[in-house]
């Protein structure tokens, strides 16, 4: 891989206190030799596995660990540290230091310096399966996915508890492998002056005043999709149905939708503008033929039956008006006869090419942040991936979309 990317970069590395820590000098090492320049900030506890000394020799700057210098007083400026940095990587970050982050507990120089950053922060964290399996280590965890945080893991996917090497620090090189690409990404644009419609999440088709019909996609691919396509230099249009997360780069415009009916009007009608669409949203196959405005009572009903029927097929649809110079994805969630279907629905609806993940494979689907897919293209190709972060299924999936001329 390329390093000039990084050449002149100013790197914040955060070292908590875990045994991992010694392999922050191979990270410092290989940042070093790749031109960047790095200052270390590191915890008390940090302090217990490895020296400032010998960080500091092989950065040439003074390691920061406290408020305020020891020798004269003077006070070390986690703002402007946070205005100086191109990154923040935190390596290893122990699960103290991801509830601190998660939560806004700034009790030392590194998450104060985590909480002023300017820049992305990308976080690796390192600590036993049973630490890392545990409830609250995965919602804080999902926590900072949700504030743009990038979760380096050493072994992405299905839940801890069925993979020994999970918790465990990612090894340097593949830290410095996520961070140069980031740059690379970052100098290179390649989607520059393209425009990318996306949609994500679930729709809700409404029964009555209160209830609704709908599913359990969370819009991570989306949004993780959404995300990528903007740091690539795209400029995004993102429909998105009902979800809790949050957009950050600036160049996503975001339409919220709640049915099938909204989120088929606006991406025909944005489509004729674009480059490109991405598919990805669960919309509902059926919706209630009538829903009335009030709420329907249980009480002397003797049942309910719904007449249902089909909404409007977004993908048919788009797939119908393409023009020569635009390109389709679409998404295909199966649970039997996973590439028959695929395929078949790749075909019908004039699809580019389509990203197929099944629910027979544990990690991937709704409600995870991993995900397991294979995209197969109108060409013929069929290109398996492994269970990986929905961040670098992201990356993935627009990397085979770069390669359109």
């Amino acid at each position: 891989m390329q390093t000039s990317a990084l050449s002149g970069k100013h790197i914040v590395l955060g070292i908590t206190g875990s045994i991992a820590a010694y392999k922050a000098c191979l990270l410092v090492r290989l940042l070093i030799k790749a031109g960047a320049e790095v200052q270390v900030v590191i915890t008390p506890a940090g302090k217990e596995f490895i020296t400032p000394v010998t960080l500091s020799a092989l950065t040439s700057k003074p390691v920061i660990s406290e408020f305020f210098a020891q020798r004269d007083g003077s006070w070390h400026s986690h703002v402007d540290l946070g205005l100086w940095a191109d990154a923040m990587v935190i390596a290893p970050a122990t699960a103290s230091t991801i509830g601190k982050m998660a939560h806004g507990i700034a009790d030392n120089m590194l998450i104060t310096t985590y909480l002023s950053m300017k820049a992305p922060v990308f976080v690796a964290p390192a600590m036993d399966l049973d630490m890392y399996a545990h409830p609250a280590t995965r919602q804080n965890l999902q926590t900072l996915r949700s504030y743009g945080n990038l979760i380096i893991e050493a072994a992405s996917g299905e839940l801890a508890s069925h993979l020994t090497g999970k918790g465990r620090m990612q090894e340097p090189e593949a830290i410095f492998a996520e961070l140069a690409g980031y740059f690379e990404r970052q100098t290179a644009k390649p989607l520059r002056g393209k425009r990318i419609l996306i949609t994500a999440g679930p729709t809700y088709e409404r029964i009555d005043a209160v209830r609704f019909i709908g599913n359990y996609s969370s819009g991570k691919m989306g949004f993780a999709l959404a995300e990528t396509c903007a740091e690539r230099g795209a400029e995004v249009e993102l429909v998105s149905g009902p979800v809790s997360l949050s957009t950050h780069h600036p160049a996503i415009k975001r339409t919220n939708v709640t049915s099938a009916a909204e989120m088929y009007e606006v991406a025909t009608e944005r489509f004729a503008s674009c480059d490109a669409a991405i598919l990805c949203a669960a919309v509902a196959d059926f919706t209630p033929a009538s829903a009335p405005t009030t709420k329907i009572k249980r009480e002397g009903s003797g049942g309910l039956h719904l007449d249902l029927v089909p909404t409007h097929d977004i993908a048919a649809a788009l797939g119908r008006i393409k023009q020569p110079h635009q390109h389709l994805v679409g998404f295909a969630l199966e649970t039997d006869n996973e590439r028959a279907h695929a395929t078949d629905k790749l075909h019908r609806k004039n699809l580019d090419f389509i990203v197929l993940n099944s629910l027979r494979d544990p990690g991937a689907g709704f409600a995870c942040d991993t995900n397991k897919i294979t995209i197969l293209a109108a060409d013929g190709s069929c290109t398996e991936y492994p269970l990986k972060s929905k961040q670098q299924v992201a990356c993935d999936i627009v990397d085979r979309m770069q390669e359109w001329k």
